[in-house]
This record gives structure tokens, sequence and C-alpha cells, in this order.
């Protein structure tokens, strides 16, 4: 340990200053302001290291002894594998860059960096003259040649600590999978070994939850789905380690761990399998009937089923104002098999409450073709289009129906229907779109005024 030191040198003479003005006092002859900084870690690689207090307890009295000044004391808990992410560090920095302090104290060099970006930031403050002096439990680094290089030794050293014991804890996971065990807590219906010593850890089996799991298997192949199994576990008082109640969403993960099965994934998602070194609670024929009763059909994001007479502006709910949607019902019968309805009803945007009665695609066709009958082109937007269409519609009639039919005879209301019933759906809510009046589903019926 070096002997005491005054951090004051002497001044010079106005002859020795360089030409400085007379009142000037050199840097080097002003006292060094110390920051003592403290850094500890709650990660792995820094367990050994010594406590934020502790650091303290000991610069502090190394500072005594030394007759060193720490004129403030900053600390915080941050790993520093990576640079630029400790709030604190960034602010003693800028503080030394400031003027506002030309000297750390701290415990030992890895808890100012262990990583090169930092470490690079504390030489380059040393090179420009900013921090002038590092002191250490057991070294002190001034800005010189020599303490820079062995400052940065030991900053290199400590980051390659760091490297290799990311790499070791890598290849230590992964021989334990080799072994066939996952390297994280067992899922319910397991129990970790907490006595073995390292390396001879085992899996057992949970004699209390383990049945229960095994039963909930087989209720879902069996045709039980998940809101089944977490109804059943809060029946028969199913908890966690932990004694909480199991959610629903723990049930489906549960269903669909392939752990129980005595395989695993490790990084999950990496696509790397291992053969697990425990007793399995199911047979992997178990887990892929479990899994094929559980798979659904993807569903259509909200809205982007399309209707027929949906998306219409002049279409409105005759209680609440709302819009108006549909949707599809599937119905077995014995005479046609399957068959599909469809029903609009008010969307309910603007009264949550609205009880307005639900009418069928085909009900609300023929509404569409009686309100066509009672009105004339002259009467809709968009007259010459729809004019257009119709002359079309009726060459094509007497082209297929023969001379002898009457072109006049075909009005409006036969060319609504052959559209609402044979048309494509842009077709449908184009003629609808037409109307030049707003419409309302009240009481299962189509009005025009409400």
């Amino acid at each position: 340990m070096e002997n005491q030191m005054t951090n004051t040198a002497p001044l010079l003479l106005p002859s020795e200053q360089n030409g400085q003005p007379v009142n000037a006092v050199p840097t080097q002859a002003l006292p060094v302001r110390y920051c003592l900084y403290a850094r500890k870690s709650s990660e792995d690689d820094e367990r050994q290291a010594l406590s934020i207090d502790s650091q303290i307890k000991e610069m502090t009295m190394l500072a005594e002894h030394l007759g060193i000044n720490a004129v403030e004391t900053r600390t915080e808990s941050h790993s520093a594998k990576y640079s630029g992410h400790r709030p604190v560090f960034n602010l003693l920095i800028q503080d030394i860059q400031n003027g506002l302090f030309d000297g750390i104290l701290t415990w030992a060099p890895d808890r100012l960096s262990r990583n090169a970006g930092d470490l690079g930031s504390i030489v380059d403050l040393m090179d420009r003259g900013k921090l002038r002096d590092i002191r250490t439990h057991g070294q002190a680094f001034s800005n010189t040649p020599n303490d820079k290089f062995l400052l940065m030794i030991l900053g290199s050293q400590a980051k390659l600590e760091n490297d290799n014991r990311g790499i070791n804890v890598k290849r230590g996971m992964k021989t334990k999978c080799e072994m066939g065990f996952r390297p994280n807590m067992t899922p319910l219906g397991y129990r970790n070994d907490h006595y073995s010593g390292k390396g001879q850890k085992q899996v057992f089996i949970d004699k209390k939850r383990a049945p229960i799991i095994q039963e909930a298997f087989e209720k879902v192949a069996a045709g039980a789905s998940g809101r089944d199994i977490y109804n059943w576990f809060v029946e028969v008082g199913f908890r966690s380690k932990k004694g909480k109640i199991v959610t629903l969403s723990m049930v489906y993960r549960m269903l669909n761990n392939p752990y129980y099965c005595g395989i695993f994934e490790f990084p999950t998602g990496s696509g790397k399998w291992y053969k697990g070194a425990y007793k399995p609670l199911i047979s992997r024929e178990l887990f892929e009937a479990v899994q094929t009763k559980m798979t659904v059909a993807p569903k259509s994001k909200p809205g982007t089923k399309q209707f027929n007479y949906t998306k219409l502006q002049n279409l409105r709910c005759g209680s609440c104002g709302s819009g108006i949607t549909a949707q599809e019902k599937y119905k077995q019968t014995k005479k046609y098999g399957v068959k599909r309805y469809v029903y609009y009803h008010c969307t309910q945007s603007r009264n949550f409450d609205c009880s307005e009665s639900y009418l069928r695609e085909e009900k609300l066709t023929e509404a569409f073709i009686q309100l066509l009958a009672n009105i004339t082109v002259d009467e809709i937007k968009a007259k010459e289009a729809l004019q257009a269409e119709l002359d079309k519609f009726i060459r094509l009639s007497v082209s297929v129906r023969g001379n002898n039919d009457k072109p006049e005879d075909i009005n409006l209301e036969n060319f609504a229907g052959y559209i609402l019933n044979e048309g494509t759906r842009l077709e449908k809510r184009a003629l609808i779109s037409c109307l030049d009046q707003k419409l309302y589903l009240k009481n299962r019926q189509l009005v025009t005024a409400v």
C-alpha cells in the first residue's frame, strides 16, 4: 500500500509558469476532486462483487488513509456489459467533461467498465486531461502512458471474462439439455431437486398434481375444451406450486407443453429438441391427440366478412340510428343438409342496449324489391346510369325471350328483382345506394320513415 499522500502540489513561481499569467494556477497544482463511484449488478456474473455499502465503506477508509477528498458519492445497480446503459455512469462522464470532477475513486477497474465503449470513454478523458487520477483499492492510475496502458489491460481482461462467461453458460445449458434436463423450472406436475449436488440434480414427479394433469389430458382427448379443464381445476381445488388458482391461459400452456410427453425444446423457438431424462406423465400419442382436438381453424378478422347489404350509408337501425351489420348461421336440416342463413341487425354502435330484432336476408331482399316497385327511375339518384343498365337488361330480356315479349312490361321492379336475386354483391349495393332516401330496419320491416 502506498504511503499517505497529499493531493495538493506546491505552487510554481511566476518565473516558472511558462508565460501564463502571474495569478493563474496550473491544473496539476490544484487538488484532485474525486467522485466515489460504487456499482453492483444483480446479474449472475457479479454475485461475487462486494455490495455497494461495502464498496463505499472500504473506499471511504482508503480515502481517509490517503488524504483524498471525495467530493461526492454516486451509486447504481446496473450491469456494465454494454456501453451507454448506465445512467449514473453516463452522468459521471458528462460531469468530468464539464470539469466538475477530475478524479474517480472506485473499488476496482471492472466497477467502471466491462466493455470497450465505456473503457474508451475513460481513457479518452485521461488523454484530454479531463480525468487526472483513478484510485482503486490496490492501484492508482494517473495520466501517464504506463498507467493508461495498464488500465486498458485490466478493462480488457474484465471484458474477456464477461464474454467467456456467456460462452460457458451457453455451453453448460447445452450440456444439461443433452443430459435430458431443461435448464429452468419444471412445469406443474414435476418438482425440481434442491438437495443434490451440482451436476447431480434430478426431476421428480409431483405425486399430488401429476394424476390430475394426466386426467386433464385424457379429458381433452375425449372432447373437453380448455375452459372445461379450467372449470374442473377450480372444482377440484387444483393449485399452482405457489398455492394460486391456475388461470385459463396456464391451462392452455400446459395442454400445449410437450414436456409432459418426455421431450422439450430449448431455447423455445430454436427448433432444437431434446429427449428428457425424466418420467413422462403422458404418452406421445395422447399428447398428439390433444393437439389435434385443440386445433381450430383460424378465424377471419372482424369486419372482413362480406355480405350483400352491409356498408350501405342509407340503411340504418330504426330504433337507435346505428348502422346495420350481418352474421351468418348454419343449421342442419333433414331435407337440405347444412343450410346457410344470413341475418341483418343493428350494430349497437350508438346504443349498446338496442333490442331491435334481426331480419333474414331473403325477407330484406323482398322488401327492397317491393320498395323499388313503388318508385320510378326519376326518383333515384344517378338515374342515367341506372336507366342505361335498365335498357341493357330490356334488350337482353327481349333477345332471350323472343320478339313476342313487350318491352314495356319490363320495368324497374323486374330489373331490381333480377339484380337483387342474381346480381353480384357490388351490383346489389350500387342499386340500393342509388335510392334517394333513408331506409330503416324496424320491427323486422324495411321502412322509409321512423
